[in-house]
C-alpha cells in the first residue's frame, strides 16, 4: 500500500488518524480504510466528525478498526454488532444492503431528499427496545419498502401504543402523513417526537419541512436552527434553512447557510444549486449597494474630512 509522508502528514493535521513514529501492522488497515474515503472525495471534517461521535456513542477507541465504514452521501454510517449506525445523527439505520446479502461495500449512495427524511431509524444507540417493537418497527418499514403504505401505519400505530416514546414511529408515521398531504397530523407526530427526545435531530428537521408546507416560515426556520444547533454538519438542515431565509428576505442568513452546506457537501446537483444561490445573491448584494450609491451626497468643500496618520 502506498502512502505518502505527505499524506500521512495531512490526515495527522486533520485530526483523521493519531501522529505517531511508526504504523504497525493493524493500523494499515486503519490507514487504508482513510485513503479509500479521501479518494472518494468525502470531506476530511466529515470523517473526523463521524469518528469522534461513533467515538461517543460507542465507546469505541478506534471506530475504522473496530467497525465497518459505509458511505451514505457525505457522512459515514458504521456497521457494528450487527447493525448499521449513523453517530451523527444518533440513530441506527435499517440496513436494507444487509438484510438482502448485498456486499457490504455495495452500498449506493442514497439520493438526497429535502422534503422529507429517509424512513429508516431504528432506535438510538445505547437505549433498550422490546424484541417486540423491533421486529413490528422493522417490519412496517418493509410494508413500506413494498408499498403497503396501509399496513405500515397500521404497525406504527401498534408500535406507539406499545411504546409511546418511541420517537423512531412517530418520525416514520409522520412521514407517511406527510407524503399523504395531511400536515397536520405530520406536524403533531414530529413534535411528539421532539418532546420525547429533545435531542432528535432528525425531529427537528422534519418539524421544518412540515411547517414549510404550512406555509409558517418563521417556526420552520426555527426548526431548521434547532437541528443545525444540535448538529452543525447536518448539509440537508443547512441547505433547507437557506431556502427558508431567502423565502423570508433574510438573504444574508441565506448566504451564510449555503456556504455551511457546500463546506459540507460540495459535489453534485445540489451543491450546484448551492453554488448558483451564492452567485444570486452577490449580485443582488452588489446592486444593493450600486442602487444605495445613486443617492450619496457629495462632500461639500470646507467639510470636516478624516485623515488616516
Amino acid at each position: 500500500m502506498q502512502i505518502s509522508a505527505r499524506q500521512l502528514q495531512g490526515w495527522e493535521r486533520a485530526e483523521l488518524i493519531a501522529q505517531k513514529e511508526t504504523y504497525s501492522f493493524q493500523d494499515l488497515g486503519q490507514l487504508r480504510t482513510v485513503r479509500a474515503l479521501r479518494e472518494d472525495a468525502v470531506p476530511a471534517a466529515s470523517i473526523r466528525d463521524s469518528i469522534v461521535a461513533m467515538k461517543a456513542v460507542a465507546g469505541m477507541a478506534n471506530p475504522l478498526l473496530e467497525a465497518c465504514v459505509v458511505r451514505t452521501g457525505t457522512r459515514l454510517a458504521f456497521r457494528h454488532r450487527g447493525a448499521m449506525v449513523d453517530p451523527i445523527r444518533r440513530q441506527l439505520l435499517f440496513d436494507f444492503d444487509r438484510a438482502t446479502g448485498a456486499d457490504e461495500n455495495g452500498l449506493d449512495e442514497s439520493e438526497r431528499r429535502r422534503s422529507v427524511s429517509d424512513p429508516t431509524p431504528l432506535r438510538y444507540p445505547g437505549t433498550s427496545i422490546s424484541s417486540e417493537v423491533q421486529d413490528r418497527f422493522l417490519a412496517a418499514v418493509q410494508a413500506e419498502e413494498s408499498g403497503d403504505k396501509h399496513r405500515a401505519i397500521l404497525l406504527y400505530g401498534e408500535i406507539l401504543m406499545l411504546d409511546p416514546s418511541y420517537a423512531p414511529a412517530c418520525i416514520n408515521l409522520g412521514t407517511l402523513h406527510f407524503h399523504l398531504r395531511e400536515f397536520s397530523r405530520a406536524e403533531i407526530l414530529y413534535r411528539r417526537a421532539t418532546v420525547v427526545d429533545p435531542d432528535y435531530v432528525l425531529a427537528y428537521f422534519d418539524l421544518g419541512n412540515v411547517l414549510d408546507e404550512l406555509n409558517r416560515q418563521e417556526e420552520s426556520i426555527a426548526a431548521y436552527r434547532k437541528a443545525v444547533a444540535l448538529s452543525p454538519r447536518y448539509a440537508d438542515a443547512h441547505y433547507n434553512l437557506a431556502l427558508a431565509y431567502e423565502r423570508t428576505g433574510q438573504h444574508r442568513a441565506a448566504m451564510r447557510h449555503w456556504q455551511c452546506y457546500l463546506r459540507v457537501d460540495n459535489r453534485g446537483p445540489w451543491a450546484d444549486h448551492a453554488r448558483a444561490q451564492i452567485r444570486k445573491l452577490l449580485r443582488m448584494e452588489q446592486m444593493g449597494i450600486a442602487s444605495r450609491a445613486d443617492h450619496f451626497v457629495p462632500r461639500r468643500r470646507g467639510m470636516a474630512e478624516l485623515a488616516v496618520v
